[in-house]
């Protein structure tokens, strides 16, 4: 018979800083996106309100019964349904070329060797830091000499080569093993075979973050399609809005509800990528 053994006094647990430290962390990052959300609900609030509703004081917190109204008068007082086409259709082209454009060009600068290759990337780079409005009147007037003014390719071509996306491929692009593209071309594979079978599939998530900004920047692009655009047919829907602004007066409901509208194709694309957007962004940051 064995006698039993006294438990003993109990120890005190000694306060984790680690647990301390994520607390605080998951508060700030709680904090942020209640203040990211907020203008956001604002937003959707507003356009269901007339404009003496939208400034009057206390400001309404709850939606109205005004969308409708605003939803049809936004579409008796501009070619609103031409400028979503428009938008669509440029920025969804402009997506996937861009998209062709830069993995190329990431793919040539990670994978392959060639006179000036470092001098190039370095321009490109350099690029980056050079402000978007300095290219306005050149690109301006390329577009007079081609006669492409308030046309798709004018707003499409241009800025195909994007500088952060060439960067942000040749970084993605360095994570492929050579071994992988050696096994492929020792199997016969071409070029142009071995980066859409082997390299492409492998870059997804590279492709989804990239995707993302080629499409949020020119859904969101609003200077340069207003220098390019003349008609009204060819507005696209941030330059459409922008003519809601009146001399006299302005129909906030309507703006905001067509801003609100604007929106959604940009959420739809993000929460359909978003899995493969961290990825994306982290691809090429750690070496093998």
């Amino acid at each position: 018979m064995t006698a039993l053994q006294h438990p003993g006094p109990r120890r005190r647990r000694e306060p984790d800083p680690t647990r301390s430290l994520s607390a605080v962390l998951t508060a700030f990052v709680a904090l942020g996106a209640v203040l990211m959300l907020v203008p956001f609900a604002w937003l959707v609030v507003a356009s269901t309100h007339s404009t003496n509703e939208i400034f009057s004081s206390p400001p309404a917190l709850l939606p109205g019964d005004r969308f409708w109204t605003n939803l049809t008068g936004l579409f008796d007082s501009l070619e609103f349904g031409t400028a979503v086409r428009n938008s669509l259709v440029v920025s969804t082209v402009y997506t996937a070329l861009g998209m062709l454009v830069c993995s190329t060009a990431g793919y040539a600068f990670a994978k392959f060797q060639f006179r000036g290759r470092n001098a190039m990337f370095t321009v490109i780079i350099a690029s980056l830091a050079l402000p978007g409005q300095v290219t306005l009147v050149p690109l301006f007037k390329m577009m007079v000499a081609l006669g492409w003014l308030n046309s798709y390719q004018g707003l499409i071509l241009p800025n195909l080569a994007l500088p952060f996306g060439i960067f942000l491929m040749r970084q993605a692009m360095q994570s492929v093993p050579d071994e992988l593209l050696q096994a492929a071309r020792v199997d016969g594979a071409g070029e142009f075979r071995t980066f859409f079978q082997i390299v492409v599939p492998t870059m997804r998530p590279a492709l989804a973050a990239l995707a993302i900004f080629l499409f949020l920047g020119q859904w969101n692009d609003f200077v340069y399609p207003l220098i390019v655009q003349r008609d009204p047919a060819a507005y696209t829907l941030p330059v459409s809005l922008a003519t809601l602004h009146g001399v006299q007066s302005t129909d906030y409901g309507q703006l905001l509800t067509g801003t609100l509208i604007s929106v959604v194709p940009v959420l739809v694309l993000f929460l359909f990528l978003q899995r493969y957007f961290v990825a994306g962004l982290l691809a090429g940051s750690v070496k093998q």
